[in-house]
């Protein structure tokens, strides 16, 4: 498959999956009489509250990507193993619509839909838990991923909670997102060149295969 193939083919199943999960949303909420979409008003207000939000999760981007703690190491290197490679020949408008789909998708199924669901039955405390939960068993790609979108989970229930508007998670969803998989993606490229300096390669093949790995960047 080539190179412009390959990335029509990742856009396209990323676009069913995080598409399907908005449709989805939708059925779930004309079913049982929560009319699901109807819960987006654009406002100033919701885009302020989530574009504050995502800001201090950057810094957490940061940490978790240089911990040295075994469990987020091992997790870090099976995404740049699998996972960062899968976008390596993604655009910036490729992950930006991915994003956008992810954020409406998700947050319209499990903030729109099940926590308010719960929240009128069962309070808001307990509707913040248990979707924060099914969040993360939804992205169990390790335990230690498991574990760390359920509390993403938590915070974007949050948020919802606190500015009242399902535009702020979608937003902060969308906006963290698009910021992970191009750091992720960027540096699965840059991974192969320090292997390679720290291996103190003669300084001939290391031109060489920075040359190799600038070609395939470009």
């Amino acid at each position: 498959m080539t190179e412009p193939a390959q990335r029509r083919h990742i856009l396209l199943l990323a676009i069913a999956f995080e598409g399907g999960l908005v449709a989805l949303a939708i059925l779930l909420g004309w079913l049982w009489d929560r009319p699901t979409w109807g819960l987006i008003r654009p406002s100033w207000s919701g885009f302020l509250w989530g574009l504050a939000a995502t800001l201090p999760l950057l810094p957490v981007l940061l940490w978790l990507s240089h911990s040295k703690w075994g469990p987020l190491q091992r997790l870090m290197a099976e995404i740049d193993e699998f996972i960062a490679p899968v976008f390596a020949r993604s655009t910036l408008l490729d992950l930006a619509v991915i994003a956008l789909l992810a954020g409406l998708g998700e947050e319209l199924l499990f903030r729109g839909l099940i926590q308010t669901g719960l929240t009128d039955l069962a309070g808001t405390g307990v509707a913040l838990m248990v979707t924060s939960l099914l969040f993360g068993l939804l992205h169990w790609v390790t335990r230690a991923y498991a574990v760390l979108a359920a509390l993403f989970g938590v915070y974007l229930g949050g948020l919802l909670v606190v500015s009242g508007d399902i535009m702020a998670p979608i937003v902060t969803h969308a906006l963290y997102d698009v910021v992970a998989l191009r750091y992720l993606r960027t540096r699965g490229r840059m991974l192969p060149q320090l292997m390679l300096s720290k291996k103190s390669l003669p300084l001939s093949s290391t031109r060489m295969n920075a040359g190799k790995s600038t070609t395939s960047i470009l």
